[in-house]
């Protein structure tokens, strides 16, 4: 998993975070598979937020864990890009042309009113190989995601609770369940996103899609046109990114004006 992932609720707080950590309603329950919940979003708490048409142009990428967050990442360093793989402060999302993984797969609607400039992509994956795969990745990671006892930041442990249950649901690894999860997921983006120009969604194991992707972002020349993503973050190694060193790295964590504070809406 990306860096400082488990950064402390204590040193969270130690720097000020305004994060509302209370429990909330998973937007996936699979105990009602019909339903998809609704993010809540307080106009009054984004409204006031700086950032808002004051960053350049920004691509957040909202696909799931497990779809090629650490590919898309890695790839966007090296065409120059600034890049955080997860954003747990206000200064990671300031500093970053790119953001993936927690929280932008749950607070995507959030992000789109802070960031009115920016572009979004999902990225899809079949799901006969995405489950296994992020049943493995929460066989790793739910230790860690325990409300009170695990070690990773609060922010990630609530955009996993909020898209996955984690902490609500009795097996967040179930079958059935996680297969629920990522298509609520994927009605709720692309509902919200209808008739919309800047959501792009692509696979990252086709032939191609980085490319795409480069195009989309306006990034393309006759070099990179038709590229492909590196398979990286594959089977049972999932801290590649950690691994990858590259001076574009944003941290999670960094720290900026406002210390380690992070956003003031609420999911």
């Amino acid at each position: 998993m990306p860096d400082n992932a488990n950064i402390a609720a204590s040193h969270t707080q130690a720097h000020g975070s305004s994060y509302d950590d209370k429990p909330t309603q998973p937007q996936c329950d699979s105990t009602k598979p019909n339903e998809i919940r609704q993010s809540r979003i307080e106009p009054n708490a984004i409204k006031h937020e700086s950032v808002i048409a004051k960053q350049k142009q920004k691509v957040i990428f909202i696909g799931l864990p497990r779809t090629g967050t650490t590919s898309v990442s890695v790839a966007l360093l090296e065409q120059g890009l600034k890049v955080a793989h997860m954003a747990f402060t206000k200064e990671a999302f300031m500093q970053a042309d790119a953001i993936s993984d927690a929280p932008c797969f749950s607070d995507f609607k959030q992000l789109d009113e802070l960031f009115p400039k920016a572009k979004f992509v999902y990225l899809d994956r079949e799901l006969d190989s995405w489950v296994p795969s992020m049943q493995m990745l929460l066989s790793r990671m739910l230790p860690h995601l325990d409300a009170k006892i695990g070690r990773f930041h609060p922010i990630m442990k609530r955009s996993f609770r909020h898209t996955f249950g984690v902490g609500v649901v009795e097996n967040p690894q179930d079958e059935q369940h996680l297969i629920d999860c990522y298509q609520h997921h994927k009605t709720e983006v692309f509902n919200y996103f209808a008739s919309r120009q800047d959501l792009l969604s692509i696979d990252v194991s086709q032939q191609g899609a980085l490319g795409q992707l480069l195009g989309f972002m306006e990034l393309t020349n006759a070099e990179n046109h038709n590229l492909s993503f590196p398979k990286l973050n594959v089977g049972r190694n999932v801290a590649s990114w950690d691994e990858y060193k590259h001076p574009n790295k944003i941290s999670a964590n960094t720290a900026g004006p406002e210390k380690r504070k992070y956003f003031d809406y609420k999911v």
